[in-house]
């Protein structure tokens, strides 16, 4: 069983790249308006995996899949973009990275992408591509991209009454982009987390999805770097932790084709996160 603790990761380019996700004045940080009411999260697909719910009905979380049965790893890309990014992406910067996404396809890499609802509103067409495309599993990633949790990389945080509507508001956001069956997974901006914040976002019938290989991607600019912390810290079962936005991740393209054949030599096979909530054997 996992500790319900939040988990508050020691890598210091990663902290700096979400500390940067959030206001430009974080001593006064903006809050998403508050959400109105949304349905709950629709079924999922037949036979989507999801983790049986913790201790008194709390959100389950998922860091890595089994270590003996075969090597299969999951590469994961989170689409981060804050709720009060919009006036950033008008004056051109880019949240997004196509370049990424082709060669994914190139390479035939199954991927999840781990989506907030205000990146799909700022780039619905990629979004719905994604959303159709069986390569691709499209899940929650918020939708402002504030913590769940007090100090989080320097991160606005929601406020507790809204953290169930954080969730809600993005799997309304993708549907409204086009994403047809978003999956029943959430990753925590930040991958912070407490018992309070699983037991908020219970109601959405959500796994929290965190990971167990953070790649160093944020903000890096020797690739290089990046692609030895992948290869050196993958596992049978691993969920590795990218990013898909240009501009703060912009090796990640070169990346992603230096560390896909490598891994593929060594005997990886490449899966989604359901495959490996799957083999996990742990459905609700």
């Amino acid at each position: 069983m996992i500790a319900l603790v939040r988990r508050i990761t020691a890598v210091c380019v990663l902290g700096a790249a979400l500390a940067a996700c959030g206001t430009a004045d974080p001593a006064k940080p903006a809050r998403p308006a508050h959400a109105e009411p949304h349905a709950s999260v629709s079924p999922s697909p037949a036979g989507t995996p999801t983790m049986a719910a913790g201790p008194g009905g709390l959100t389950p979380v998922f860091e890595h899949g089994p270590r003996d049965r075969g090597k299969t790893v999951a590469l994961t890309f989170d689409a981060d973009m804050t709720a009060d990014e919009g006036p950033r992406a008008a004056a051109g910067e880019r949240f997004d990275n196509p370049g990424l996404i082709s060669a994914l396809r190139t390479l035939k890499v199954p991927a999840t992408v781990f989506m907030t609802g205000r990146w799909a509103e700022e780039y619905p067409d990629q979004a719905r591509a994604l959303g159709h495309d069986a390569q691709f599993d499209v899940a929650n990633h918020s939708y402002s991209h504030y913590a769940f949790t007090g100090d989080c990389y320097g991160l606005p945080t929601v406020a507790p009454d809204d953290e169930l509507g954080e969730v809600q508001r993005t799997y309304t956001a993708l549907r409204k982009a086009g994403v047809p069956n978003p999956m029943p997974y959430f990753r925590f901006p930040g991958g912070c987390y407490d018992r309070d914040a699983l037991r908020a976002v219970s109601g959405a019938g959500v796994t929290a999805v965190q990971w167990d290989v953070i790649s160093g991607d944020a903000f890096a600019t020797d690739a290089d770097a990046v692609v030895r912390q992948v290869l050196d810290g993958v596992k049978p079962g691993s969920v590795v932790v990218m990013h898909c936005t240009r501009s703060a991740a912009p090796t990640t393209e070169k990346v992603v084709r230096a560390v896909v054949p490598e891994l593929r030599r060594q005997g990886y096979r490449f899966v989604k996160v359901s495959e490996l909530i799957r083999e996990s054997g742990t459905r609700r």
